[in-house]
């Protein structure tokens, strides 16, 4: 007994060790102040931002734009709360930020993008980048703004040398993978009629139109008040809002049939922060009694576990028309995670996830190289020893 104590005790010290020496090296902000003028601001009317940790040898002319995640915010009091946060203002955001995972700077830690132009831009609309309303309520102070945002820092970018880009790619997380999802076409027309090799990358994005467990369509009713609240609806891709209702069109798998550009997604099937606030959100679960499950998988009763394993199953289903396009790929394992690209521990690591033998990091460089295809989807929970505990949870929740 001893002995497998001592043994647990090494390996937690190993896998220390190699998250410490895995720390990437901090990137300062670049505060974009032009954008004032043009209206494409933060909530708060405050410029947009974002990092930049330049390229380097054979990734000199290879971009990689990264966009945060953070949820939402629906209504105006919601969005008032995120006015004076770093998702509402870059007056509130960190001068540097480490890079790590996708962002990496080491080949050992990121093969496939180490030496490309690494960008993370900062998120503080609230829209997933697709609000646009020109009005400003002087109670409120409020600035919906967030697709002239994303068009103003992707043509800084291009001015700045993105524009003679041999190889780019749009990723994202969470909110900021649903942004790589519905901006994918878009990124791909800036770099027309260029040669530029152009793909995204969708990491926990793949956000589902589901009841949760009272039976209300809890998620829809949210999604259709953030693109009113924003005006998103004229912001969204035109080959959906023009088959459906606008609010529809923010959810992936209405979106994702009619996207040209190829795109890899990575989630989790039990993706960690659906379960939280779409299937079980806290107006469903009023006495808690998820509240454990929540927190670890492994405190699930045999009845809370159904109900993930229904969720996994509508999932896969919304997620299908992916394995019918070669360009397209995905690496849906069985962890109860959310966000596994900018986690170096999740992303390339000796204990990261794996799927066929294959980390996140390999997966997605072999497809977006073309040595390979990868559209794999992990058995069911708990079938996968790689998985493990959560270990990135946006503090962000559905109201």
């Amino acid at each position: 007994m001893g002995d497998v104590r001592l043994g647990q005790w090494l390996n937690l010290l190993v896998c220390s060790a190699l998250l410490l020496k895995a720390t990437g090296v901090p990137v300062g902000i670049t505060i974009l102040q032009t954008a004032v003028a043009k209206g494409a601001v933060c909530l708060d009317g405050s410029p947009p931002a974002y990092h930049w940790d330049k390229g380097f040898g054979s990734g000199l002319n290879n971009w990689l734009v990264h966009i945060e995640g953070g949820g939402w915010c629906h209504n105006v009091t919601n969005c008032l709360g995120r006015k004076n946060t770093r998702l509402g203002s870059s007056k509130k955001m960190l001068k540097e930020i480490p890079f790590s995972g996708i962002l990496s700077n080491r080949q050992s830690l990121n093969p496939g993008f180490y030496n490309w132009n690494r960008i993370k831009v900062r998120y503080c609309d609230g829209s997933s980048f697709t609000g646009d309303v020109a009005a400003v309520d002087p109670a409120t102070g409020l600035y919906f703004r967030g697709a002239r945002v994303f068009r103003t820092v992707m043509a800084d970018l291009l001015a700045k040398g993105m524009g003679k880009a041999v190889n780019a790619v749009l990723s994202g997380c969470s909110a900021g993978g649903l942004t790589s999802i519905l901006h994918c076409d878009n990124f791909r027309a800036l770099f027309l009629p260029s040669g530029t090799k152009v793909k995204c990358v969708s990491d926990a994005g793949y956000f589902i139109n589901v009841k949760d467990i009272s039976g209300a369509q809890h998620v829809q009713e949210y999604f259709t008040d953030i693109v009113t609240t924003h005006g998103s609806a004229k912001n969204l891709p035109p080959s959906c809002t023009s088959k459906l209702r606008p609010d529809l069109c923010f959810f992936p798998q209405y979106v994702v049939p009619q996207i040209r550009t190829p795109i890899f997604y990575v989630n989790a099937a039990y993706d960690s922060w659906q379960i939280k606030n779409i299937v079980v959100p806290g107006v469903a679960d009023p006495h808690g009694t998820w509240r454990n499950c929540k927190l670890d998988i492994k405190n699930c009763s045999p009845t809370q576990l159904k109900t993930m394993q229904n969720f996994r199953l509508q999932f896969l289903s919304a997620i299908g028309d992916v394995s019918n396009s070669a360009v397209k790929g995905m690496f849906i394992d069985s962890c109860y995670l959310h966000c596994q690209t900018e986690l170096q521990e999740t992303w390339s690591m000796p204990n990261s996830p794996l799927l066929n033998k294959t980390t996140i990091a390999r997966a997605v460089g072999d497809w977006f190289y073309d040595r390979t295809s990868f559209q794999k989807i992990d058995c069911p929970y708990p079938c996968n020893p790689t998985c493990h505990a959560p270990i990135f949870d946006p503090n962000v929740r559905l109201e």
